[in-house]
């Protein structure tokens, strides 16, 4: 049963609602969705032409973010021009202007020029940019030329001139008791070499290098010099001297050695000074003078030897004129070859035949004789 109320009195009111915790959750996440930060986050950075922004795959930016672009391969960046995007508070991104454009590749290099120094630190060549060389060190200015090179549509250079050319060093001429080789020219950056004459010797630099001296040309090293070799003093010998010597011994000078009264010479009578590696040196080693032999008698030697047979003679033939000729008899002895002892006795035999023949001659000869005798009577 309820209390009753006193005449004139008003009831209190109703204790207020709380919302249900479910709405409480979804009416904060409301308000941060209209926080200023949430409001002011950027998207993807706009397309640059040529250009591509660096973002490492990301596609929401906080405000104040910022995005660098690079130019893309073909393209460089034209000086002074930015190339980089801020996000905004209001979730935009900042307006660039194109940034990006066609270029020339750095200038061509050449060996007789370089750059003027204006054109030294620049990176960006657009087309019909031109360029202008100076000669290098060690070059001068060929008069009528351009130096002047330009970026075409292609983007390719334009040919350089051959605006400048070598410094001549001075004719290097002859050393004395050598050579100067001139290898190619006497241009700048040339080389020379230098040689001796044999029987002397290089003293100093064997080559030289046309090289840059202040504003001009000159030859890197001083010339050398071709100094005479000379052999040491000839050996002395016993017994003997030499002919006709000197202070000093060059190359190819020859020196004569004899020998005293009763001495030989052994070895040869005449050395030279030769040249062996730079250095002096005789050709033979000097003679020696020696006590000749003593002289023997003759020895006879009693050699066996072959008695020669004498010559065989003719038959002689006597025409006596008679009323009947009488031939005369042929007699041929051969001789039967044998030992030296049948020689002897074949020759002794071979004496005996031909007196008889001559005995039998005359015989002959008388017979006929008394023949023409006895008829004439």
């Amino acid at each position: 049963m309820g209390r009753a109320r006193a005449p004139g009195t008003r009831s209190p009111p109703p204790p207020p609602r709380v919302p249900p915790l479910p709405l409480l959750l979804l009416l904060s996440s409301s308000l941060l969705l209209l926080s200023p930060s949430v409001q002011g986050d950027c998207g993807p950075p706009p397309e640059m032409p040529n250009a591509t922004p660096e973002v490492d795959g990301k596609t929401s930016f906080p405000e104040y973010s910022n995005v660098v672009y690079s130019c893309n391969k073909g393209f460089k960046k034209i000086p002074d021009k930015e190339h980089t995007v801020l996000c905004l508070e209001n979730g935009q991104w900042s307006t660039i202007e194109t940034f990006c454009n066609k270029s020339c590749d750095a200038p061509t290099r050449v060996s007789f020029a370089s750059l003027k120094k204006e054109y030294n630190n620049l990176n960006y060549f657009p087309i019909g940019t031109t360029v202008e060389y100076e000669c290098r060190p060690g070059f001068q200015r060929q008069p009528l030329l351009s130096g002047i090179s330009t970026c075409l549509e292609n983007l390719e250079w334009s040919k350089v001139e051959e605006i400048c050319k070598k410094k001549v060093c001075p004719n290097p001429g002859e050393i004395k008791n050598g050579h100067i080789t001139i290898v190619t020219d006497i241009s700048f950056g040339s080389e020379i070499r230098f040689s001796c004459d044999t029987g002397y010797r290089l003293v100093g630099s064997t080559s030289s290098f046309c090289s840059l001296s202040g504003k001009t040309v000159a030859w890197s090293d001083e010339f050398p010099e071709c100094i005479e070799i000379l052999c040491p003093d000839p050996p002395q010998i016993e017994n003997g001297r030499i002919k006709e010597e000197s202070d000093t011994y060059a190359y190819r000078h020859a020196v004569t050695y004899v020998c005293d009264k009763g001495f030989v010479l052994l070895g040869k009578s005449s050395i030279y000074c030769n040249v062996d590696n730079g250095q002096g040196k005789w050709s033979d080693p000097a003679p020696q003078c020696i006590v000749p032999p003593t002289s023997q008698k003759p020895t006879t030697v009693n050699v066996p030897g072959t008695r020669v047979p004498p010559k065989p003679q003719k038959p002689t033939t006597v025409d006596v004129l008679v009323t009947q000729r009488v031939p005369a008899t042929k007699t041929t002895t051969r001789h039967p070859p044998g030992t030296s002892k049948d020689k002897e006795r074949s020759t002794s035999d071979g004496n005996r035949l031909i007196y008889g023949h001559t005995c039998l001659i005359t015989l002959t000869v008388l017979h006929a004789m008394l023949l023409l005798t006895g008829q004439l009577t």
